[in-house]
C-alpha cells in the first residue's frame, strides 16, 4: 500500500478500504505536503480550477435555545454574543449585494434558533425574494425546517439549505445533549428531498478523534450531500470549549485532504474559524489542500479574513472563482 496507489483508486473511482484511510491518517506532518497533492489532484479532476465563492449574515443572533459546547449563541452559555430579531429585509438584501459586488455566489440568511416561528418564516421568505432578485443564489441556514416548508421556500427563489450535522453520532451526544442527531440528519434528509442544494458539515478542532470525522464524512456521503462546510473551532470565552486547544494547521490541513478523499466529488467549502487556525501565514496553503469552496467575509461571531486579500490568493493560486450560472 502506498499513498500513490489510494490516490490511484479515488481517480479510477475504486473505493476506499478501512486500511486505506487509516494509511492517510497515519501519514506524518513531514508528508503532508505530498498528501496535500494529492487531494489537491483530486479536486482538479472533479472541478478543475473552480472555486466557489459564498457569505453569509448572522440575520437573526443570540439566545439559542440549543446548548452546543462550541456556540457562543447558546442561551445555555455565559458567552458574550450580540442577541437581536431578524434583521430588516433590506438590510438582509444589501448585505447580499455587496458580497455579489465581490464575486460571490451564494449568500446565506444565517438564523439562531432550532425551531422556526411563523414570523421568522415569513421574513426568510421575503430576504428570499429580495436575494432572488439580485441574481445571486440565497441559501438559508434557519434551523430545522420541514420537507414543505423548504419547498415552498424553493418556490420563493430558495437554492440552498445549510443544516451542519457537526460531527459524527458517536460525538455528538458529549457536544450537545438538547436535541437528538437524528432530528438533525432528518433536516438534512428534508432539504435532499425537497431538491434544494443541501450544505451540511461539521466542526473539528472540538475535542472529537479521527475515526468520528471519518464517520462524518461516510455519513454525508451516503446522503448525497453536495456541499460540505468544514469549520474549525475558534475557542471561545463563556463557551465550555473555551481552553480547548487549537487545532494545528497541519492537522486542519490533513482534516482537508482527508475529507477530499473521502468526498471527491463534493464541494469541500471552508468556512468559520480560517483566521484562527491558519494566520495570515498558513491560509494560502489551503488552496491547494482539496478544497474548492470558501467563504469570505465575517462568520457568525467572529471576524473573518479580507475579501480582498482572498481574491488576491485565489489569482496567486491560479484558482478561478465560479461564475454565477
Amino acid at each position: 500500500m502506498s499513498l500513490k496507489s489510494i490516490h490511484g483508486k479515488v481517480l479510477n473511482g475504486t473505493p476506499l478500504t478501512e486500511s486505506d484511510i487509516q494509511y492517510i491518517v497515519d501519514l506524518p506532518d513531514d508528508r503532508l505536503g505530498e498528501l496535500s497533492a494529492c487531494a489537491h489532484s483530486i479536486r482538479q479532476t472533479h472541478f478543475k480550477q473552480e472555486l466557489g465563492l459564498c457569505a453569509i449574515i448572522n440575520a437573526k443572533s443570540g439566545t439559542c435555545s440549543e446548548n452546543c459546547s462550541f456556540c457562543a449563541q447558546s442561551g445555555h452559555h455565559g458567552a458574550e454574543s450580540p442577541e437581536y430579531p431578524l434583521l430588516p429585509i433590506e438590510d438582509i438584501v444589501e448585505a447580499g449585494r455587496k458580497a455579489q459586488n465581490h464575486g460571490v455566489t451564494r449568500f446565506g440568511v444565517v438564523a439562531s434558533g432550532k425551531l422556526v416561528g411563523r414570523d421568522d418564516l415569513a421574513g426568510f421568505t421575503e430576504a428570499v425574494r429580495g436575494l432572488a432578485k439580485l441574481g445571486i443564489k440565497p441559501d438559508l441556514s434557519p434551523g430545522i425546517l420541514d420537507r414543505s416548508q423548504l419547498k415552498a421556500l424553493k418556490k420563493e427563489g430558495l437554492k440552498g439549505y445549510h443544516h451542519n450535522l457537526e460531527t459524527s453520532a458517536s460525538f455528538f451526544p458529549k457536544m450537545c445533549t438538547t436535541h437528538a442527531y437524528e432530528e438533525d440528519v432528518r433536516a438534512v434528509r428534508a432539504g435532499m428531498d425537497a431538491g434544494l442544494y443541501v450544505c451540511s458539515g461539521g466542526i473539528f478542532g472540538i475535542g472529537e478523534s479521527w475515526t468520528d470525522r471519518v464517520e462524518l464524512a461516510m455519513l454525508l456521503k451516503e446522503l448525497g450531500v453536495p456541499s460540505v462546510p468544514m469549520n474549525f473551532l475558534h475557542p471561545i470565552a463563556g463557551t465550555p470549549l473555551e481552553k480547548q486547544p487549537v487545532l494545528s494547521p497541519e492537522e486542519a490541513l490533513k482534516i482537508v485532504a482527508l475529507y477530499r478523499f473521502l468526498l471527491p466529488d463534493r464541494t469541500l467549502r471552508i468556512c468559520g474559524g480560517r483566521p484562527t487556525v491558519f494566520g495570515a501565514e498558513r491560509r494560502k496553503e489551503l488552496l491547494t489542500s482539496g478544497m474548492n469552496g470558501l467563504m469570505v467575509g465575517d462568520y457568525l461571531t467572529t471576524s473573518g479574513g479580507d475579501v480582498l486579500a482572498d481574491l488576491d490568493e485565489i489569482r496567486e493560486a491560479e484558482l478561478v472563482p465560479e461564475i454565477l450560472g
